[in-house]
C-alpha cells in the first residue's frame, strides 16, 4: 500500500525492522566486545545471537536499497530531465556522510553503499530487467563464495533493482500467496542452516560457508516472514512503530552511533561479554528513536538527515513541513 506521498508502507516498517537488527550487531562490533568465553567457544548468549542477528538484517537493508534506488530514479525522470544527475548528487552526499560516520563507525554501510551504487547500481539502470536479474543473482553467488559481508552488497543491490523493474513493490498487496510460498521455503531452510552454523566450532566460522548461507536464507525468511505479519492485526500495530523508523532510517542509523559511543562506556561494554547489557542498550534505543521518529514525522514530512540529504539531491531547500509538502520531491 502506498500512502500519500507516494511510499510504500511495507517497505517502510521492513526496513525500520532490519534497522533494529542491525543496530544489536553494531553494537558488539563498535564496541569490540568479546566473542569468546574460552578457547575456541563462543560466550553462549553471544553464540545465539549471532545466529539469529548477524548477517541477516544487513542483506534484507540493502536489498531495499537497491530497490528504493530504482523507485527514486523513476520518480525522478518524471520530475526532471536529468534524472541521472540527480542520483548522483544523491549517492555523493550519501557517501561524504558515510565518511564523516565512517570515522567514528569504521565498517559503516553508507559509504560502500554510496560507491557501489555509482559504480554498479546507476550503469545497471540502464539494462533490461530479465538482464539485470540474472546480474543480480549471479553477483549475489559470487559474493556468497567471497564469504558473504559486504561481498553481497552488489548482488542483493541489482536484486532490488530488479525487483523494482518487475513491479513486484507497488503490488505488494496482490502478492500475498506468493510472498507466503516464499515464506514456506525460506524458513526451514533458514532453520536448518542456521543449526548447521551454530553447530560449526568457532575456529572454523571464518572458512566456512555456513554464516553468509544461513544469513541470506535467514534475511530472506525474516523479510518475507516480517511482509506477512503485517497484514495481520498485529502487524499493523507493530507497523506503527516501525514505520517512522524505517522513513528515518538514515538519521536512525547515523544517531545510534551516537548513542553507543556514549552509553558504552558507562555499561562497561568494551571488550566484554556483557551481552544482556548489549540488549537491553538496543532496547532503550529502539524506544527512543521510535517515539522521536514518530513526533517528529507528525511535524514533518522527513527525517533531519533525510531532509539535507534530500535538498542536496535536489539542490535546493526542499519544504519539510506536512503544511508546506509538495508532490514533487520524494
Amino acid at each position: 500500500m502506498q500512502n500519500d506521498a507516494g511510499r510504500i508502507h511495507e517497505l517502510d516498517a521492513v526496513r525500520g525492522f532490519a534497522l533494529c537488527g542491525i543496530l544489536v550487531v553494531n553494537i558488539w562490533q563498535l564496541t569490540d566486545m568479546t566473542a569468546v568465553k574460552a578457547p575456541g567457544e563462543m560466550v553462549p548468549l553471544r553464540h545465539v545471537l549471532s545466529v539469529l542477528f548477524e548477517g541477516r538484517f544487513f542483506p534484507i537493508f540493502s536489498f531495499l536499497f537497491g530497490l528504493s534506488f530504482a523507485l527514486f530514479l523513476d520518480s525522478a525522470a518524471r520530475r526532471t530531465e536529468h534524472p541521472r544527475l540527480v542520483l548522483i548528487r544523491r549517492l555523493v552526499a550519501l557517501g561524504v556522510l558515510g565518511f564523516v560516520h565512517h570515522q567514528f563507525q569504521p565498517g559503516e554501510a553508507l559509504l560502500p553503499y554510496a560507491i557501489v551504487g555509482l559504480v554498479i547500481l546507476l550503469p545497471a539502470a540502464s539494462l533490461p530487467r530479465w538482464a539485470v536479474l540474472i546480474a543480480g543473482l549471479a553477483t549475489t553467488g559470487v559474493g556468497l563464495a567471497l564469504g558473504g559481508g559486504f561481498g553481497l552488497v552488489p548482488g542483493l543491490f541489482l536484486l532490488g533493482l530488479a525487483t523494482a523493474r518487475y513491479g513486484i513493490a507497488e503490488t505488494l498487496d496482490e502478492r500475498g500467496w506468493q510472498i507466503a510460498a516464499v515464506f514456506a521455503l525460506a524458513l526451514p531452510a533458514a532453520v536448518v542452516t542456521a543449526i548447521w552454523e551454530f553447530r560449526t566450532p568457532y575456529l572454523d566460522l571464518l572458512a566456512s560457508s555456513a554464516p553468509p548461507v544461513a544469513g541470506l536464507l535467514g534475511a530472506l525468511a525474516y523479510l518475507t516472514g516480517m511482509l506477512l505479519v503485517l497484514r495481520t492485526e498485529t502487524g499493523a500495530v507493530l507497523a506503527e512503530a516501525l514505520e517512522p523508523l524505517g522513513r528515518m532510517a538514515l538519521t536512525n542509523y547515523v544517531s545510534a552511533t551516537a548513542f553507543i559511543l556514549i552509553a558504552a562506556p558507562r555499561l562497561g561494554l568494551s571488550g566484554s561479554d556483557k551481552y544482556g547489557a548489549l540488549l537491553g542498550l538496543a532496547t532503550a534505543i529502539i524506544a527512543v528513536q521510535a517515539i522521536v521518529s514518530w513526533s517528529w514525522l507528525k511535524i514533518f514530512r522527513y527525517g533531519p538527515l533525510e531532509w539535507i540529504w534530500r535538498s542536496v539531491t535536489w539542490w535546493e531547500l526542499v519544504p519539510a513541513r506536512r503544511e508546506l509538502e509538495t508532490s514533487r520531491y520524494r
